[in-house]
């Protein structure tokens, strides 16, 4: 057994305002008090003064398979089975290096992560949607997800389901980074996509759909689907959030991923700007845009996009907690959104995301006060893995 004593936590709720000593044995969290409770004796307890323990951070939206380069996605099919599984595993030590103990996994190309990096015994847990249901030439059809029509697509949802996802994420929409895809149009009909939702939910899967149009929000929230990533409601004549699309999200609970956090004065290629630029995308407005997200109630979530893109490298996590902050969040409600509340939308609520007795022992402990300057998450000091501590970045 060892102790890990800091002034200053949070539990993936609640700020401590007492801190935290917490012991873990094997990988387990075996017993958490304030930090000024005595630890049994022989125990060996971690401590730095002015530090901040929470619970390992939990990045709701990753692309494994994607290396972070110019044209990250584009190259993917290229790579042969090890180029692939080697990058795979480096881009979980990237996530690990910067307190990120937990990864669903939106973007999988071919199986590759569910087929052999999806149950693993060290490094990040890894939840895999294995690769995004498409329609045929849609966004990242090459990932291997293309369908089409409802037969098809609930087919496509029992082969995730026998491969063991945790997750079923659709292209609702076209995106950035795939040519020939039109970011402001739906992709399937919304009978296609209530018949994805209908199929997962019959075997116990949640569905996330990708959607930047205003039009597709409003299909995966007639649908049914358990969240949204990016929900950016663009139109033809610019964002649009009608107040009673907005309500309902907040009365579902429905959360969205805004998929924020990008590394700062690192600006997406020329290529992708020009994209963003063509069909009205501007990174500002969405920060002004997810700010009106969280005034009406709209549950948030941290997940980053991490591997599309240089701004968006694996480990990104903790600047998108920060951006959340610059959205107006309170502190503790984006530190919520990157540990209790995004373990939760990963299915993982019973396994990490808390500092509570019987959870793995996923812990990162930050310099400085956390709970008042969100900053200190770019300062990590001790990262704990399934009770294993690892490197940090730095």
């Amino acid at each position: 057994m060892r102790g890990y004593r800091a002034d200053h936590a949070f539990d993936g709720e609640r700020v401590r305002p007492d801190g935290v000593l917490v012991l873990v044995e094997g990988d387990r969290i075996v017993g958490v008090g304030p930090a000024s409770a005595p630890a049994p004796a022989g125990v060996r307890v971690h401590s730095l003064p002015g530090s901040t323990l929470l619970p390992g951070l939990v990045d709701t939206h990753v692309h494994l398979c994607a290396d972070a380069g110019p044209r990250a996605l584009d190259t993917i099919p290229d790579r042969s089975a090890d180029d692939l599984d080697a990058g795979i595993e480096a881009a979980l030590a990237g996530h690990l290096a910067a307190g990120v103990t937990a990864v669903r996994d939106l973007g999988d190309h071919s199986f590759a992560v569910l087929d052999r990096h999806r149950d693993r015994s060290t490094g990040p847990t890894v939840v895999g949607a294995g690769p995004p249901l498409t329609s045929p030439g849609g966004h990242c059809w090459s990932m291997g997800g293309a369908a089409r029509g409802e037969e098809a697509l609930r087919a496509a949802v029992r082969e995730r389901v026998d491969r063991g996802a945790g997750v079923v994420k659709i292209m609702v929409s076209g995106g950035l980074l795939t040519p020939g895809t039109d970011p402001l149009a739906c992709q399937f009909e919304p009978a296609e996509l209530r018949a994805v939702v209908d199929e997962a939910h019959r075997h116990g899967l949640p569905v996330t759909g990708h959607a930047h149009p205003l039009v597709a929000v409003e299909r995966c929230i007639a649908a049914g689907v358990d969240g949204i990533e990016h929900g950016s409601c663009l139109t033809a004549g610019g964002v649009r959030t009608p107040p009673e699309l907005v309500a309902r999200l907040a009365v579902d609970g429905t959360p969205v991923c805004p998929t924020l956090g990008r590394l700062p004065g690192m600006d997406p290629p020329p290529h992708v700007r020009a994209r963003m630029a063509a069909v009205g995308i501007d990174y500002d407005r969405h920060l002004g845009t997810v700010g009106g997200l969280h005034e009406a109630g709209v549950a948030l979530l941290a997940g980053t996009d991490a591997g599309v893109g240089p701004s968006k490298p694996h480990g990104v996590l903790p600047h998108a907690v920060v951006e959340l902050v610059g959205c107006g969040l309170p502190v503790a409600t984006a530190l919520a959104a990157a540990t209790g509340r995004a373990a939760l939308a990963c299915g993982l609520g019973g396994r990490t995301g808390r500092l509570a007795v019987g959870l793995q022992a996923d812990l990162l402990l930050v310099d400085g006060d956390a709970t008042v300057d969100v900053g200190a998450l770019l300062r990590p000091r001790t990262v704990v893995s399934r009770g294993r501590e690892v490197a940090v970045l730095g």
